[in-house]
């Protein structure tokens, strides 16, 4: 590595003090102790691990089951992006030739579709697990809130990801359910107004759907799953039965 490099502002900015990539590191239990503590993967898992925690069971880790089908929803999904226009009559279009003119695309879909509809059944079984063991009660109720807002916001990721193929099945599924909407009390009209940018869905529907899934409940997502395992390691590791 050229010591230019190294020696320059944005090289240290990258990388801690105590970083095996800076210039004069040395193997010493305070340069170890810096590499522990500035590793992503120290804030993602607690130093201790309880017993329970890591007991084979048929409940193991749907936490991590679901965040691994975020991260593959989220990169299919890039890969879906490139050939997708959120417009009326192009995205029927570009959601058909994926099968024919994308290499991989068929294969890639599916693994977006299904890895969706696996991402709801893994949240709702997790946060089903956590309820029977009685996770909800202090010191974890805030992290239980957090998980309710992720089962939520897991839902409405899923939901406005079944316009973007803008076929028939798509229109009247977000049809019954934007007409659900309106009958929310008070607000109804106002909800029937922001799902559909009208009164029936149309181009400004699927514009809005799809910024919604591709940006707005991602980034909520990435947030909120930040907080949950943040929580979850103060809280004292993984819930067991309380």
């Amino acid at each position: 590595m050229p010591g230019r490099v190294r020696d320059s502002e944005v090289w240290e900015s990258i990388f801690r003090p105590g970083s095996p990539f800076r210039k004069g590191y040395g193997d010493s239990p305070r340069n170890r102790s810096y590499v522990i503590m500035n590793n992503v993967l120290y804030h993602l898992h607690p130093v201790k691990v309880k017993r329970h925690a890591v007991r084979l069971s048929y409940t193991l880790c749907l936490g991590g089951l679901s965040f691994f089908l975020f991260i593959l929803l989220t990169i299919t999904g890039i890969f879906l992006m490139f050939y997708y226009t959120p417009a009326s009559p192009d995205a029927y279009e570009d959601i058909a030739s994926l099968s024919t003119s994308v290499a991989f695309g068929q294969l890639v879909r599916n693994m977006h579709r299904w890895g969706a509809h696996l991402m709801v059944i893994t949240v709702f079984l997790h946060m089903t697990r956590v309820f029977y063991h009685g996770a909800y009660k202090p010191p974890r109720e805030f992290n239980w809130v957090v998980g309710v807002v992720l089962l939520f916001l897991t839902l409405f990721l899923s939901f406005t990801g079944y316009l973007l193929p803008w076929d028939q099945l798509a229109l009247w599924a977000v049809t019954v359910g934007s007409n659900m909407g309106g009958y929310t009390p008070v607000f109804g009209d106002q909800v029937t107004f922001v799902l559909l940018g009208g009164l029936q869905v149309g181009a400004a529907t699927l514009l809005r759907f799809y910024v919604l899934h591709v940006l707005a409940f991602p980034f909520l997502i990435v947030i909120f799953m930040a907080v949950h395992f943040w929580r979850v390691r103060k809280d004292g590791g993984i819930s067991g039965p309380l």
